[in-house]
């Protein structure tokens, strides 16, 4: 079994393993002294928040990022007794029918054997806290890119078209109001072209019956004079 596997069995989080997490916690608060502070995620912008469930995800842990801790542990492992042979001779009492105090105190009966101290052990263990650490800020330094590149963007994108849709929809109402003046301006001029009809008819008419009466009395005036005048 080589060293990264070792550090599986030694770290890994079963998905169930409650009481498993609680050890691991109970073990990173002995090492400094203090509860780890979780570091809040990156809060979102406000386009992006717009779309996000107000339920934070739920994170579990992964092959992927277990591989990338046990890898820089290993990268940065102490030489001789430290913290991981600690951990490993922990991991085996656990099956033993012991309570938490004597399982440490048995274990460190074995580490002072090896030269080992307590304050070695947590200067150790306080050594791969530093490790990780450093992993943690190469993440959020990735993470940040990757949110820069994969969101970033899209609120670009999400305010170019947002502008774009604005600028449409003035359009359309300019557009709209236009076709409406020339709706108005259209039924004005139908009202005009019906008066004017109606008047031209009118002056048509007034015209020919004028006409008649005056060619009538012509024609009436003809008739008399052949008559009469011989």
């Amino acid at each position: 079994m080589g060293f990264a596997d070792k550090l599986k069995s030694l770290f890994i989080v079963e998905e169930a393993g409650s009481a498993k997490k609680a050890t691991t916690k109970s073990a990173t608060k002995e090492a400094t002294g203090k509860k780890p502070t979780p570091k809040s995620s990156p809060t979102p912008t406000k386009e992006v928040a717009a779309t996000v469930s107000s339920q934070p995800l739920e994170g579990k842990p992964t092959a992927k990022f277990m591989e990338i801790f046990f890898g820089a542990m290993e990268k940065h492992n102490l030489d001789g007794f430290d913290y991981l042979e600690f951990k490993q001779s922990l991991k085996s009492l656990e099956k033993m029918p012991m309570d938490e105090q004597t399982r440490y105190q048995s274990a460190f009966a074995m580490a002072k054997t090896m030269g080992a101290t307590p304050q070695k052990l947590i200067d150790a263990a306080a050594h791969y806290l530093k490790v990780l650490l450093h992993e943690e800020k190469k993440f959020e330094q990735a993470l940040e890119n990757q949110r820069a590149r994969q969101i970033g963007g899209r609120e670009k994108q999400i305010k170019d078209l947002e502008v774009g849709i604005q600028q449409k929809a003035q359009h359309i109402k300019k557009l709209t109001q236009e076709i409406e003046q020339s709706q108005k301006q259209l039924a004005g001029i139908k009202s005009e072209i019906s008066g004017a009809v109606s008047k031209v008819e009118t002056t048509k008419n007034n015209f020919i019956a004028s006409y008649n009466v005056v060619v009538s009395q012509i024609q009436s005036d003809v008739e008399n004079m052949k008559k009469y005048l011989k």
